[in-house]
């Protein structure tokens, strides 16, 4: 059927037929001019989901899973992949051809982590604090439902008292059941609490970890309320810590520092632990939120 024409010979859609669309083709697809108008790359962005997927908990990824992890098929992964591989960002095992997380994530994790204002203001009086205190001090900030270490300092004086469970900065730990992490988590906007509560596994981790929801909503308003986190022996058996939140000029809390002490070294009651270290936490945690604009009160 031959289209209807209009008195200056334009062709005239029939009635119910599609409007072409503009399109732009891309290196992978073709894609309506209205995503491409967003100024969003979609190559980085698939670039950047494939490596988002490997986790501590799952650190070696094949094609096929990682296709599924981002939606693409086996063959668009591949070559994603061989692209990231060549750059250093992924690293393929010679025995499972599997993929992990090569040393150019790595080297990208340290400048994140270095070019943090906090870093350089904390270095000094968290170090100060582990010298006065003899215990390992540490800092850490929130990535959904983890909490990353960004700083960990042990005492310089003979005889400090350290505590190895292999952690470093960088290393994850699930937020609920560590005492930054309840500090972070306890100073989320109170409307989010129940969207992150939610995705968390409360897996207990220890003899004493909080795996029911509504307590754990108990101590986080608690513990916003109070300014200090107690773990006691809820990420490891012997493990406590006390943990105070670090905060910006506009008192948003975007850190927290701790102090962690095992039963081994300390075979205290929790109360004793936190009558000898809170001073001396909260006012190490003023000493860094003053530098970072924040004033009390």
């Amino acid at each position: 059927m031959s289209p209807t024409r209009n008195p200056s010979g334009a062709a005239v859609p029939r009635r119910g037929a599609r409007r072409p669309r503009s399109v732009v083709k891309t290196d992978d697809a073709v894609l309506p001019a209205s995503a491409s108008a967003a100024g969003r790359s979609q190559s980085l962005e698939r670039g950047l989901s494939i490596l988002s997927s490997f986790s501590e908990r799952r650190p070696l990824l094949g094609i096929a899973e990682l296709a599924r992890a981002v939606g693409l098929n086996k063959s668009t992964a591949h070559r994603y992949v061989a692209t990231l591989a060549n750059l250093g960002y992924v690293q393929q095992d010679p025995e499972t051809r599997k993929y992990r997380l090569g040393p150019r994530v790595v080297d990208l994790g340290f400048a994140a982590i270095n070019s943090m204002e906090i870093t350089r203001i904390a270095a000094r009086h968290l170090q100060a604090l582990s010298d006065e205190t003899g215990y390992t001090v540490n800092m850490a900030v929130l990535d959904g439902t983890d909490i990353v270490y960004i700083d960990r300092r042990r005492s310089a004086r003979e005889g400090q008292f350290g505590i190895d469970l292999n952690l470093h900065i960088g290393s994850r730990l699930p937020a609920y059941c560590t005492s930054m992490g309840k500090v972070l988590l306890a100073n989320q906007p109170p409307e989010q609490w129940q969207s992150l509560i939610d995705r968390i596994d409360l897996a207990r981790r220890g003899p004493k970890t909080i795996t029911a929801r509504e307590a754990l909503v108990v101590a986080l308003r608690r513990i916003r309320q109070t300014g200090i986190a107690v773990n006691d022996e809820e990420l490891a058996p012997g493990l406590r810590s006390l943990a105070a939140p670090i905060r910006d000029g506009s008192g948003t809390v975007v850190a927290a520092i701790n102090i962690a002490v095992h039963l081994s070294i300390w075979n205290a009651s929790i109360d004793s632990i936190m009558q000898r270290l809170e001073p001396a936490l909260r006012r190490t945690a003023e000493e860094i939120s003053v530098p970072m604009g924040y004033r009390a009160g």
